[in-house]
């Protein structure tokens, strides 16, 4: 039996959508799920604005087994993640006293004033778990299937270690790659049949262009290592043909 683990993802910043700054999040959660057997099936980019991280927030945590959120949660007026997610849960974000107990004791022993703004980040909604935080301590936190961490790429990273291990994995996707020196103009038509007769499979084209030659590289996908075999043969049957 093939299981099919789902998860979705939400970058969150105006600073992304305005380019001043360049995810580096999503290329990293994509290869870990991978490698775990999670397929990352959406991701959505949205702006520091509360409305529309609640939209998000509340559809694809309907859609998918996860969803894992970045950015928002640091100490600035428009870090808002905490109170969105919140108000998709229908609960009170709240100081949370575990948080503001650890932080203090940092900030503390680093001779730092814990202001206002530093116990922001202590902020999440009633009843969430914590998600430690390695790197600055300011943790992240889970609600439901909602995993919420920072934006920054080496915490993001960090945290996402301590994430993986709570995760139920599916059955990896296997995958085939096959060398084809025709463009896709050419094999469109019998690679869209070949796929229509071996619906247990995902199959890719992607084109390339090397050395001043095109060609196309042929990815076949599949949990099922018999139909991955199956649907390899009838690719390079067609590229003989087409060859020969």
């Amino acid at each position: 039996m093939t299981q099919t683990v789902t998860a979705s993802m939400i970058v969150i910043g105006d600073e992304i959508l305005s380019g001043r700054t360049k995810d580096r999040n999503i290329g990293h959660l994509a290869d870990i799920l991978t490698a775990i057997g999670i397929d990352l099936v959406e991701v959505r980019i949205v702006a520091d604005d509360e409305a529309a991280i609640v939209e998000a927030v509340n559809t694809l945590r309907a859609r998918t087994d996860y969803v894992f959120t970045t950015g928002g949660i640091g100490p600035t007026h428009d870090d808002i993640t905490a109170d969105s997610v919140s108000r998709a849960f229908g609960l009170p974000c709240e100081h949370d006293a575990r948080a503001l107990a650890l932080l203090a004791a940092n900030y503390a022993g680093r001779g730092i004033e814990f202001t206002e703004a530093r116990r922001r980040m202590a902020r999440m909604p009633v009843g969430a778990e914590h998600i430690d935080n390695p790197v600055s301590l300011a943790p992240g936190f889970r609600i439901g299937n909602v995993h919420v961490m920072a934006g920054v790429p080496a915490i993001f990273q960090a945290m996402l270690d301590n994430v993986v291990p709570t995760l139920k994995s599916g059955t990896k996707l296997l995958s085939v790659s096959v060398h084809c020196p025709f463009g896709e103009g050419t094999i469109g038509g019998p690679l869209g049949d070949i796929q229509k007769a071996h619906p247990d499979t995902i199959i890719g084209s992607y084109p390339k262009y090397q050395d001043g030659t095109f060609w196309t590289e042929l990815v076949v996908r599949s949990r099922d290592g018999e139909a991955l075999a199956r649907a390899e043969a009838a690719v390079r049957e067609m590229l003989a043909g087409l060859t020969g």
